[in-house]
């Protein structure tokens, strides 16, 4: 079994060489169809030896490509509890009229219940089973290999997970916890390495411990103007750049209800 990340639009999409066959899971915006044909040309394998798609969540940046792909071949594989999605996002792209996008053919998908998912996986020559995880949206799915690799897709970093104790999120991720995952693949986040000793609280590798220490520092950051100190007594509790601070502060007050995700992708976007 090989792991291909794609790089070609915002959304992180992955190639799954099986045994038997190829699985895709995700794809991006519409508009997306030529860097992802270049994006597989780098790895010499044309569009067309993709036997299978899977679909996280029928969002836009998870969606828009879908049809394009599966009309070079592909079968869109979508669980039974993504029925009522699919055409979610037809609207929000026939309103957009700045991509081309090829609504999907529903005469073309296999719908499978997800008791049926490790027979599915198995046409592929993957071991493993898909799951029905709600939280982000209420048809989101994660794949799981027995082999320990888990594709997310949306399903909240799990350095959030303490943030989301009590709600559809955490429960999904309790479930997946249970099952021992030893890698994720985020939709959007990077992918992280679990500590087997401590898989609800630690991911392992540099960059992630970084983020997870940068995550902890915006979350105080933000207390603390909760509670009204002010930018010199935030940078002497926090031992923080006063630019950063600033940056924080700017976005914590004009952004209603963002989180500590949605502060740190926004000083992402900041910094590119």
């Amino acid at each position: 079994m090989k792991i291909h990340e794609l790089k070609y639009s915002n959304t992180n999409t992955y190639l799954i060489e099986g045994t038997s066959g190829n699985l895709l899971f995700d794809t991006g915006w519409a508009g997306t169809y030529l860097p992802f044909c270049q994006a597989m040309g780098n790895l010499h394998i044309p569009v067309q030896k993709i036997d299978y798609i899977l679909i996280s969540h029928y969002h836009p940046d998870h969606m828009g490509i879908v049809q394009e792909i599966a009309n070079q071949g592909a079968v869109l594989l979508a669980a039974e509890e993504q029925r009522a999605y699919l055409h979610a996002c037809d609207a929000i792209f026939a309103k957009e009229n700045k991509s081309p996008f090829v609504p999907i053919a529903d005469d073309k998908v296999e719908f499978f219940s997800l008791a049926n998912g490790r027979n599915i996986l198995k046409r592929i020559g993957l071991n493993g089973q898909i799951l029905h995880t709600p939280g982000h949206s209420d048809d989101s799915i994660s794949l799981l290999l027995d082999s320990g690799e888990l594709f997310a897709g949306d399903l909240n970093p799990l350095y959030e997970l303490e943030l989301h104790r009590g709600t559809q999120i955490g429960d999904s991720w309790d479930k997946l916890l249970t099952m021992h995952p030893r890698k994720i693949y985020y939709g959007h986040a990077k992918t992280a390495e679990l500590d087997p000793a401590h898989p609800e609280t630690k991911e392992t590798g540099n960059d992630n411990v970084s983020h997870e220490d940068l995550y902890r520092l915006v979350s105080m950051i933000m207390k603390l103007i909760d509670k009204g100190t002010d930018l010199k007594k935030i940078q002497k509790k926090t031992g923080a750049d006063k630019v950063f601070i600033e940056d924080v502060t700017r976005m914590y007050l004009t952004h209603q209800n963002v989180g500590v995700q949605g502060i740190l992708d926004r000083i992402e976007i900041k910094n590119k």
